[in-house]
């Protein structure tokens, strides 16, 4: 029960991390593409990339970081399902341009960025 708890923690303090981070992205360049929710997908790709960096191979990873860290805070932080419905939603609005772009921005900036963050964190 104690695991579900920092969990739950994490996804709280995730997902108010992940709403500042869009309205003050979406405040700066204030659009009609997606910015604060690509923003937070490629910073939380690289956040993954290096926590798993840093903790590779710890067992304390596992049962006690991974859970709060990884699971709670970036999960709560990470917006894939947001992304998804907003490339639906420029599908739907026969926006194709932008969806396509808005498609291989947020997979490739976020492979790319989990990739950097793995790198320059590994031992």
């Amino acid at each position: 029960m104690n695991q579900i708890l920092w969990i739950a923690l994490g996804g709280a303090l995730g997902a108010v991390l992940r709403y500042l981070m869009v309205e003050g992205v979406s405040y700066v360049f204030p659009y009609s593409f997606p910015n604060g929710t690509l923003v937070v997908n490629v910073l939380g790709c690289f956040a993954i990339g290096a926590v798993f960096a840093l903790f590779a191979g710890s067992m304390q990873f596992q049962t006690q970081i991974r859970p709060f860290l990884v699971i709670g805070i970036l999960g709560g932080f990470t917006t894939f399902s947001s992304y998804a419905m907003e490339l639906t939603d420029l599908f739907r609005a026969e926006q194709f341009s932008k969806a396509m772009l808005y498609f291989l921005l947020s997979n490739v900036l976020g492979f790319t960025a989990a990739w950097f963050g793995f790198k320059a964190f590994a031992a």
